[in-house]
């Protein structure tokens, strides 16, 4: 076992990971940029090192800076969270070629699911559903053309190396496929460097369903069951739950099985998640993500398994302790992401937290790193918490839900809670009948 981890991250997910190492009797080290000199996961990591400026690209985002780093602290390994490098592989095989291990899957595994396209393919080649869309990426506008006629309207333009919503351009018809599609190859090349883009039939009321996976170098695979990510804002996601209401056993199962085969056959180590939409009893592929997911606890909390202590045990070699017949889901859990955003109009409002109180109680949990005093900095995702609650079912955790939203005090700056509160008692949501289009159309109703 690994006797210091660097974290390549900051915030909840790099408390979140502080925790998991100290439980295992790993001592941490925490990178940080200037803004975050008083950050939780600076004050409580065993040793703290300044990587750079405010700016991610200096700090965060800065590899040398990084491996630097772990090489004066004595780290053995890095655990990148989630969001900046984490599913860069290039700073995965510097990681590798320093000596340190990297807390995550092969640089050869993140290249490949990196690009959408060769995702793609690999995940028909190993049995996965997709899509209906274009064999590899689309060029020019003329075959754009030939593409969505193929497939039929309304399709959707994406970045093949994109992520977060950018680069990606819905067309309801020919019409208006023109402009979506300079306009995602525009974003993309902006966003990424990379303006290749790929087309795909658009699917009118689908729910976003991933499959929580974990692997180890022995061949042995297991699947965590799906959550439901279907809340989504401009393809953000708001709220999370599992298991989800949109599914039964049979349909759980059998995407279950096929997602854990798929990994088997390719060989992938480590946690990872295959995200899926889910329309009239289908599944089509949409990509994996080759790291520790923002919404891991809602599965931790069904599970009871530990996410990242098993990535660190995975990555130090160990193999899983236990067959997908010892995994067993108990409950419902839900997830609230609390940003320091208006909760109307969605600004970004950074600040200096006043009163700070967190909800208890059975069945719920906080990740964050806020405290009264810290100054939230403008410079990184405005995301400062999570709220997860569990309850026997679905119903149970609605209610404690609310409590919990209502117990939840952070003063001094705007935050997401005033939505979230309104979601948890809308009665699409009680009822669970809801898709990733319907958050936008709630949003809309309110501005008209």
């Amino acid at each position: 076992m690994f006797d210091k981890v660097l974290i390549a991250n900051r915030g909840e997910i790099a408390l979140r990971i502080q925790r998991a190492c100290r439980e295992m009797g790993i001592k941490t080290v925490a990178v940080h940029s200037t803004a975050d000199e008083s950050a939780m996961h600076v004050r409580l990591a065993d040793e703290a090192v300044c990587i750079g400026p405010p700016a991610a690209k200096d700090s965060y985002l800065n590899i040398a800076a990084i491996l630097t780093a772990a090489k004066i602290s004595g780290a053995d390994a890095i655990h990148p969270g989630y969001g900046f490098l984490s599913e860069n592989a290039k700073f995965a095989h510097m990681v590798e070629e320093h000596g340190l291990v990297f807390i995550g899957p092969s640089h050869e595994h993140i290249t490949l699911m990196g690009d959408k396209i060769a995702a793609k393919e690999a995940a028909m080649k190993a049995g996965i559903p997709v899509v209906p869309g274009s064999d590899g990426g689309v060029a020019t506008y003329e075959d754009a053309k030939v593409v969505a006629k193929k497939i039929g309207y309304p399709v959707i333009i994406k970045a093949t190396a994109g992520g977060g919503g950018r680069g990606m351009k819905m067309a309801p018809d020919e019409a208006s496929l023109e402009t979506a599609f300079r306009t995602a190859r525009a974003e993309a090349e902006s966003a990424f460097g990379n303006g290749d883009v790929y087309i795909e039939k658009f699917l009118t009321k689908p729910r976003h369903i991933e499959i929580q996976v974990l692997a180890d170098s022995f061949g042995n695979v297991v699947h965590l069951g799906e959550r439901d990510c279907s809340l989504q804002r401009r393809h953000q996601k708001v709220l999370e739950e599992a298991p989800s209401p949109a599914l039964n056993a049979e349909q759980r199962t059998k995407i279950g099985t096929i997602a854990a085969d798929a990994i088997r056959k390719i060989g992938y180590r480590s946690a990872g998640t295959i995200e899926f939409l889910f329309e009239d009893g289908e599944f089509y592929f949409i990509e994996m993500n080759t790291r520790l997911q923002v919404e891991h606890p809602v599965t931790e909390m069904i599970t009871r398994i530990d996410l990242v202590r098993e990535m660190i045990r995975i990555a130090a070699g160990a193999p899983l302790g236990y067959t997908q017949d010892d995994v067993k889901f108990i409950g419902h859990a839900i997830e609230c992401r609390i940003n320091a955003e208006d909760p109307v109009t969605f600004m970004p409002c950074p600040g200096q937290v006043g009163l700070y109180h967190t909800p208890g109680g059975l069945g719920v949990r906080v990740d964050s790193g806020l405290y009264s005093g810290y100054k939230v900095p403008s410079n990184y995702d405005s995301m400062i918490a999570k709220l997860i609650v569990h309850g026997t079912n679905r119903n149970e955790c609605l209610m404690r839900l609310r409590r919990a939203l209502d117990e939840y005090v952070i003063d001094g700056l705007k935050t997401t809670i005033p939505l979230h509160q309104r979601l948890v008692s809308n009665a699409d949501i009680v009822n669970g009948d809801y898709d990733i289009h319907w958050l936008e159309h709630f949003m809309k109703e309110d501005e008209a």
